[in-house]
């Protein structure tokens, strides 16, 4: 089961797996269920997770940037 794959979301190259992973599922109603699909279903998987990662990354970088203002701001509240 994959996140949301709603175009807005991700990055040009994702979005390009996603289209040809509905494509083949489209094309192959039955041969999806016996793998048939797999291969790029793997390559999806694998772009969404350096995407979360990257996301993730920012969001820590994020975080030590605001932690860094409020110790900032707290010891020239104090002097």
């Amino acid at each position: 089961m994959h996140t949301d794959l709603s175009p807005h979301l991700h990055t040009k190259e994702c979005n390009t797996l996603i289209d040809l992973l509905k494509q083949c599922h489209e094309d192959h109603p039955f041969r999806k269920f016996l793998g048939y699909c797999n291969s790029i279903d793997q390559q999806v998987v694998m772009c969404l997770k350096s995407e979360r990662l990257a996301r993730r990354q920012k969001n820590y970088e994020k975080s030590l940037e605001f932690k860094r203002k409020l110790r900032e701001k707290a010891q020239s509240n104090m002097a």
